[in-house]
């Protein structure tokens, strides 16, 4: 009984692992890929947030973003203009911190939220998860270009619209994400 349940433990271990790396590798793509979108460029890193969130729940999603986060700061080019803006800590600590910071906040929200009270309830808890990015951005942005900015209007509106359809398509993928979640058995 002892031998099943540490080949049991085990394999939860190597499960955890490999969708925490598969995660990551999600993110890193989903950074890379930019989407026509107007008045900028989308990528879909929010929604791949919010997916995992939702699909892992914050426990998992936690451990994908943070070692998400420890790649790019440790040099790996995972981030959305990395390597042709620079990598590391030095990326890392520039504009986007505050964005990047707000992804734990996000998938945290995202994966802790129960999802089963209709489309309406879903939209405004996707919003919830997804606007702890924008604030942390918005912050660190200030902090960094200075509070006399229009920070909203550079680093917020922009997305605005972008944001939006990233979070209609999620309505919809959110029944089948929770069957995706129920099928891994993750709590």
């Amino acid at each position: 009984m002892e031998l099943i349940s540490k080949k049991i433990k085990i394999e939860n271990i190597i499960k955890s692992i490999m969708l925490v790396i598969l995660g990551t590798i999600i993110i890193t793509i989903s950074a890379k890929i930019k989407i026509p979108f107007y008045p900028v460029p989308m990528t879909m890193q929010t929604f791949v947030i919010l997916l995992l969130g939702i699909s892992l729940g914050r426990k998992m999603g936690l451990a994908i973003v943070t070692l998400y986060l420890l790649e790019g700061i440790f040099g790996l080019p995972v981030f959305a203009n990395s390597p042709e803006k620079g990598t590391g800590i030095i990326y890392f600590t520039g504009p986007t911190m505050g964005y990047l910071i707000g992804f734990l906040i996000a998938i945290y929200f995202a994966g802790s939220f129960k999802f089963d009270k209709g489309m309406l309830n879903t939209f405004l808890k996707l919003i919830v998860s997804v606007s702890f990015i924008y604030i942390l951005g918005s912050i660190w942005l200030g902090i960094l270009i200075g509070w006399d900015k229009p920070i909203f209007k550079i680093g917020v509106q922009p997305f605005l619209l972008a944001e939006l359809f990233k979070i209609l398509l999620l309505l919809f993928l959110t029944p089948k994400l929770l069957k995706v979640k129920k099928l891994l058995k993750i709590s």
